[in-house]
């Protein structure tokens, strides 16, 4: 289930949750409503409301450390592929061929993106910078100076290819499901009170809708957030465009 849809069905469920205590409060008997009890209601929704917001709070920081980590790793991927490719050069001409395709892997990467929400199951099949990695290997360093790029340059690649699969299982990660059942549940309970003991008229039942909505969309954005490399929230592709730009130099 996206983000979107997830969103979704928390406004479509609190605007129904107000709209049934509006109808409950309709057919209650006067005393079921009176001061003292909407005051103990009150009271009692009051505590499920502090649990709500702070377990809103907790995704929000929650999703907002996801995305900053997998824009932070991306960053250091950029650093790491024009690292690689400085590296291969300092080896000599034999490793024209893996620079070419260390670009092309870059440029293929930024041509498919992955701002969209099957973009990580497209990656899936990415093999990355394997093909690199076996070029690297094949090589038969000669002298004194040669084994030692080739190492250093197995180790970047090797870190290169770490985070790649980091991004990829990043990508599959969420918000726990159990934890959004209850938050959901908590804020359902909180609305139809809402719908129980507010005055019966358009305008209210309005705002309430309104901000069950709102709520929805906060539940969307912080589920997107979640998934830094997939959906309307994502993190830019700009550090390997300006990695790319630097490749292939003598």
């Amino acid at each position: 289930m996206t983000a979107l849809e997830t969103g979704g069905i928390v406004a479509v469920l609190l605007a129904g949750a107000t709209l049934a205590g509006a109808w409950t409060s309709r057919h209650l008997p006067d005393h079921h409503l009176s001061t003292e009890s909407k005051d103990a209601i009150k009271l009692a929704t009051a505590v499920v409301g502090t649990l709500s917001a702070l377990a809103l709070g907790f995704l929000v920081a929650s999703a907002k450390s996801r995305f900053d980590d997998a824009e932070t790793e991306l960053r250091g991927s950029g650093a790491r592929l024009v690292l690689l490719d400085r590296v291969m050069a300092q080896y000599g001409p034999e490793t024209a061929e893996a620079r070419k395709q260390l670009a092309k892997l870059v440029e293929t990467r930024i041509a498919d993106g992955w701002g969209t929400a099957t973009g990580n199951e497209q990656q899936s099949d990415d093999p990355g910078i394997e093909p690199v990695q076996r070029q690297l290997r094949l090589l038969d360093p000669q002298g004194d100076v040669q084994p030692l790029v080739k190492a250093r340059a197995l180790e970047v690649s090797g870190a290169i290819a770490e985070a790649h699969w980091l991004v990829l299982e990043s990508g599959n990660e969420g918000l726990p499901t159990a934890f959004l059942i209850v938050l959901a549940f908590w804020l359902t309970v909180i609305f139809y009170t809402f719908g129980l003991l507010s005055p019966h008229n358009g305008t209210v039942v309005s705002v309430i809708i309104v901000c069950a909505l709102s709520v929805g969309g906060a539940i969307f954005i912080v589920n997107d957030m979640a998934h830094p490399y997939g959906g309307l929230i994502y993190v830019s592709d700009e550090p390997l465009r300006i990695a790319l730009s630097r490749m292939g130099r003598q």
